[in-house]
This record gives C-alpha cells, sequence and structure tokens, in this order.
C-alpha cells in the first residue's frame, strides 16, 4: 500500500478510517491524493483529501473524502 502525492509514493504501513501510518513521512501542505492498495496483480485506488500538512516529524497522515 502506498500515498501518491505530487508524483511522490509513500510507503504507507498501516490504514485506518481516517487516517494512514507512513513509513517515510516528508512536508508538504494539504491537498489531493490517491491511496494505492496492490495485491499480486490486482491494484486499486482511492481518491483522498489531505485535510492537514503532512509533516516530516509525524507518521500519521489524516485522510478525507474527496468530494
Amino acid at each position: 500500500m502506498r500515498l501518491l502525492v505530487n508524483g511522490a509514493s509513500i510507503p504507507v504501513v498501516q490504514m485506518g478510517p481516517d487516517f494512514l501510518l507512513v513509513d517515510a513521512p516528508f512536508d508538504h501542505p494539504p491537498g489531493d491524493a490517491s491511496v494505492v492498495l496492490q495485491v499480486d496483480q490486482s491494484e486499486r485506488r482511492w481518491n483522498v483529501r489531505l485535510p492537514h500538512d503532512i509533516s516530516a516529524g509525524s507518521k500519521r497522515v489524516a485522510l478525507a473524502a474527496r468530494a
């Protein structure tokens, strides 16, 4: 599983109902992103909104549904 934001791919270690825990966070402002889940050859994507900044100092990333 990974989070795609502005062309960057961040590995996801855990997903909750309104957050992700990522492996290698970097500073990024709020905006749109995609969550990608790949199992074998099957891939699923969700478009999400990042309502808060991503901080390099925190592995927790808040998510919201994209309208």
